[in-house]
């Protein structure tokens, strides 16, 4: 059965690249020299991120950030958890960029930019008395956020946890701790508490041991085969693997084995299975820079990717993928979604679809700080811009070298 699904997944990717064939076309990405790819992705990424980060910053993100929700469903759940998800999300996907050193470029301004504000920021988030004090102490939901602020933390110690005062991190601490008094789905839902109790790890805290190991011990038993794990007991087809379960069990396993609470080798299997999935994430981007808007959450929009930018962030493609085919890839896809705007509403906060205004594909847990998952795409941006992904010269990805007739890899299954 399990072969079986997969198989499905593949034949709706190649449809897909085929139907663009006769479909609309999009604008046309050219690929380009990395250099202004690269612009444009630091163009794109702080469009996303700025209204998040600057509002916080200010202490204007519950008056300002509208929220938007899924047609016939009432605000009032989402307005306590809806602005934990637009800055928890937000983190993770820029943390990676936010911790290469300042430099005189123009680039570095920006990144400069936004890792004061949201540093800053980060500090009203758990002041009581600020306006925008954020929600962990009730509802189940910010279990799930607050474990993507902790990705950000572990992403990036350096430019943002060392930096905030003692009084700040005291707070948050207490923050992450109070999120004990609940618990989740029995899903990906345990490695995000399990992620919680080893960021409290990584900063010298004392985490929750069954916390840890039951996350540990469930996600391992999940594992499907060739990359792919189910989300829970049951098989489901979708991004998640992308969205949380590959990207947060390597960080995860890594806070883990620097503290010597598991083995190498675990380690390095859960990293294997994550290349193994990054390749089928590079095969799904079509020859024009679409992929297939399948299964739950497609309203995270690139995080579909952040599989195959961790991958190359950790230098860890596989050898007959250039990291320039992952950026000329990654690129069409943006370009492909954010050229016409329609992502945005006129305040540049991010809307309810998957390309463009669709509240109707929202989920019934999907609010405008669930957007921001968006970032998450772009983690390669972690990469200096002196880095082979952004110096090699342009390069065709998988399907588009399929569909032009040209030479391309095999694929097989694997066992690990």
């Amino acid at each position: 059965m399990r072969n079986i699904k997969l198989i499905i997944v593949m034949q709706f990717a190649v449809l897909s690249c085929a139907s663009q064939l006769f479909g609309q076309s999009s604008k046309g990405y050219v690929p380009k020299d990395g250099q202004e790819d690269r612009k444009f992705w630091v163009k794109t990424l702080d469009r996303i991120a700025y209204p998040v980060v600057h509002n916080l910053a200010e202490g204007t993100l519950r008056k300002n950030m509208p929220v938007e929700i899924p047609p016939g469903l009432k605000p009032d759940f989402f307005n306590k958890v809806t602005h934990l998800e637009a800055v928890g999300r937000t983190m993770a996907g820029i943390a990676p960029w936010l911790a290469l050193p300042d430099d005189n470029t123009e680039e570095s301004k920006v990144r400069s930019r936004l890792r004061t504000e949201l540093l800053k920021g980060l500090k009203n988030a758990v002041d009581p008395q600020n306006p925008d004090y954020l929600n962990f102490r009730t509802e189940k939901q910010p279990i799930v956020d607050a474990a993507y602020m902790a990705h950000a933390f572990i992403r990036a110690p350096k430019a943002l946890w060392e930096p905030l005062d003692e009084t700040t991190k005291k707070r948050v601490i207490e923050e992450f701790k109070a999120l004990r008094t609940r618990s989740g789905a029995y899903n990906n839902w345990l490695l995000f508490a399990g992620l919680n109790e080893a960021f409290l790890l990584s900063v010298g805290d004392q985490p929750d041991p069954v916390r840890i190991e039951f996350a540990k011990r469930k996600i391992l038993e999940w594992y499907q085969g060739d990359g792919w794990y189910s989300d829970g007991p049951s098989m489901s087809i979708d991004y998640y693997n992308s969205y949380v379960i590959h990207p947060m069990l390597v960080d995860f396993f890594k806070v883990l084995l620097d503290r010597k609470m598991i083995q190498q080798q675990e380690y390095d299997q859960a990293v294997k299975r994550m290349v193994r999935y990054s390749e089928f994430t590079e095969r799904f981007i079509s020859p024009e820079g679409t992929y297939p808007p399948f299964g739950r959450s497609i309203t995270y929009r690139t995080a579909a990717f952040q599989v195959l930018g961790q991958t190359a962030l950790m230098h860890k493609l596989p050898d007959y993928i250039d990291p320039a085919q992952v950026r000329c890839g990654l690129s069409a896809v943006m370009h492909r979604m954010y050229d016409q705007a329609n992502n945005f509403d006129k305040a540049g906060w991010l809307v309810l679809g998957f390309n463009g205004h669709q509240p109707g594909i929202a989920d019934y847990y999907t609010s405008t700080g669930s957007l921001y998952m968006a970032t998450l795409g772009f983690l390669p941006l972690g990469l200096p811009a002196t880095d082979k992904f952004w110096t090699n010269p342009p390069a065709a990805w998988t399907a588009k070298k399929a569909w032009a007739g040209e030479p391309f890899p095999k694929d097989y299954h694997v066992e690990y």
